[in-house]
């Protein structure tokens, strides 16, 4: 080969390397998989809060679209008419109901447990009501979180407790709204979530009379895991786009591994994203989030119960197998 051939190749292969890096450099980035989040702003949406803001999603290439959604009818109408893909904190008879309705539409990906040590629902009594225990609360006004799933609780809480519905007026009220009535004594009592009840303690607006009710008077043991909501996504989005559901859901799980192992630190996320002060962040109770593939079959038996009653409370319709929605990752 001659010397002004080979000179000519060289500049020719300089040539395309350059090229070639330029268009490396001038490239977008790959674009990010968005998916559309319905988030009800309690503290049981942690794991959401968590995984956006240490950049869990971004580190599986996930932008979310945030949509407040406050409750689970709105989360389950969402989900049904394909407005989200996932639900940060769906409650567990609303999703059933919704798989009732349509089978599959909600798929539970982490389940969250909770009792009097993993403190979520609550009775709290105004300041200056005499009532010192659930029920003292007959002729009470008494507020509950929204939806059907909560007022069935909240009925039946006070029917294990002797009081029958003539006994007290009971009417659902959005969260926003809890610790202000409260606090001006529009309700006597109320039936609600938190971060909602430890600052309207924090605030010496409510005496909290009982936490982890479900747990105590619908499955008749205190210490059981209640499984009364978890973070959810549609059959939808899992079937046509499984890569994008399987980092959703790595990201969810980094992020429940952070709230058991950094307590402490992750409290922070629920200030600006939920009714939660500086002051009293530090001391909300957290519930127990599981990954369902870590769920143990007591777990499961203690979930099935729970929906179980909700089929006998007539909240649903029909009883449904908790496993055909549970969606290991």
């Amino acid at each position: 080969m001659s010397s002004s051939i080979s000179k000519y190749l060289s500049i020719a292969a300089t040539a395309f390397a350059a090229a070639t890096m330029m268009v490396t450099l001038t490239s977008p980035a790959l674009a990010a998989d968005k998916v559309r989040v319905g988030v009800f702003p309690v503290s049981s949406a942690l794991p959401y809060f968590v995984a956006l803001e240490r950049g869990y999603f971004k580190e599986q290439n996930i932008e979310t679209i945030s949509s407040r959604l406050m409750g689970g009818p709105p989360l389950v109408g969402a989900m049904i008419g394909n407005k989200i893909d996932a639900a940060a904190n769906l409650v567990t008879i609303e999703g059933m109901n919704a798989n009732l309705k349509k089978p599959g539409v909600v798929m539970y990906i982490a389940i969250n447990g909770q009792n009097k040590k993993w403190q979520m629902e609550q009775f709290v009594v105004r300041v200056g009501h005499p009532a010192k225990k659930i029920s003292d609360l007959k002729g009470a006004k008494i507020l509950s979180a929204p939806g059907p799933a909560n007022m069935s609780m909240a009925r039946a809480v006070l029917a294990a407790n002797g009081l029958k519905t003539g006994d007290y007026r009971l009417d659902q009220l959005p969260m926003p709204q809890h610790v202000g009535a409260l606090k001006a004594g529009t309700f006597d009592a109320g039936y609600t979530l938190e971060p909602n009840g430890m600052v309207a303690v924090g605030i010496g607006a409510v005496r909290r009379l009982e936490a982890g009710v479900i747990s105590t008077y619908i499955l008749r043991d205190d210490a059981a895991n209640a499984y009364a909501a978890g973070g959810a996504l549609t059959s939808k989005f899992i079937q046509s786009r499984p890569n994008v559901a399987k980092r959703y859901a790595a990201a969810w799980a980094k992020a429940i591994h952070d709230i058991k192992t950094d307590t402490a630190g992750v409290r922070k996320h629920l200030i600006k994203n939920t009714f939660t002060s500086p002051k009293v962040a530090p001391k909300i109770p957290m519930v127990n989030y599981t990954m369902v593939k870590h769920l143990t079959p007591t777990n499961i038996k203690n979930f099935q119960a729970f929906i179980s009653f909700a089929h006998k409370a007539k909240v649903l319709k029909s009883d449904v197998d908790v496993t055909k929605y549970l969606k290991k990752y």
